[in-house]
């Protein structure tokens, strides 16, 4: 027999079709990333503003500077993870609020609320990480969710283009959708549609240096914090697949 999942019992129940499709957990983020950026729009002046990227954003020259002096450090225990909710504008905020609600949704809806924010989080960090590794010196800071969205972006890259398992139920021999496999990533990299969405990705992350070259202006991308983050949701993701 046939089982009838939430949103169908939900339709059923009201007739008509649930306001909301995606998961909860990610409905919640992206609340919370709209709900910082509204308050500090709307709430804080121009110094209440600085302050807020004073203490929220990723500075990597405060590395450089805890040598002198060990107060300018501690911000570094936080501001790996809390940039990532802190945008430059509306128009920064929709395209991840966008590229988070659509990558999210397969990873919360495969592994959990908790196991997305997890990796959303460590994606965040590891984004910040590479970010360092490339600006210590120059006095740039990090802002945006892109590195933790590009984290759910790379562990959804290792299912979301694997074929469908089907089963048959014991009792009735129905066929029951069991999901996707995820890939290994040597399977990822032999599977064309994902090989090609991996290099595109990568590749595109990594011109972004080269186009100031071209454009004579600096187009403000943290392509760092995408790779990072990229890399970390693709390694990190098999930490939460269930065995059997």
């Amino acid at each position: 027999m046939a089982e009838q999942g939430p949103a169908a019992a939900n339709q059923g129940a009201s007739g008509r079709e649930p306001v909301f499709l995606l998961p909860g957990s990610v409905t919640a983020l992206c609340g919370v990333l709209v709900a910082i950026h509204l308050a500090s729009t709307v709430i804080l002046n121009t110094d209440g503003l600085n302050q807020l990227i004073f203490w929220g954003a990723f500075l990597p020259l405060r590395i450089v500077a805890a040598g002198d002096d060990l107060s300018l450090a501690w911000p570094l225990l936080w501001t790996p993870l809390t940039h990532a909710f802190l945008h430059g504008g509306w128009d920064h905020l929709l395209v991840n609020v966008a590229w988070l609600a659509i990558f999210a949704t397969p990873v919360a809806r495969r592994y959990g609320a908790w196991p997305m924010l997890v990796m959303f989080c460590v994606a965040s960090i590891a984004g910040a990480a590479a970010f360092a590794a490339t600006t210590l010196w120059n006095g740039a800071y990090l802002i945006g969710a892109s590195g933790g969205v590009a984290g759910l972006t790379g562990a959804a890259v290792r299912f979301i283009f694997q074929p469908m398992l089907i089963g048959e139920d014991p009792q009735t021999g129905e066929r029951v959708i069991l999901g996707r496999r995820l890939a290994s990533l040597q399977g990822l990299f032999r599977d064309k549609r994902a090989r090609m969405f991996v290099l595109i990705w990568v590749a595109l992350n990594a011109a972004v240096p080269l186009l100031p070259m071209l454009t004579g202006t600096d187009v403000g991308v943290a392509w760092q914090a995408h790779l990072g983050g990229f890399f970390a949701g693709l390694l990190m993701v098999g930490l939460f697949e269930r065995r059997g």
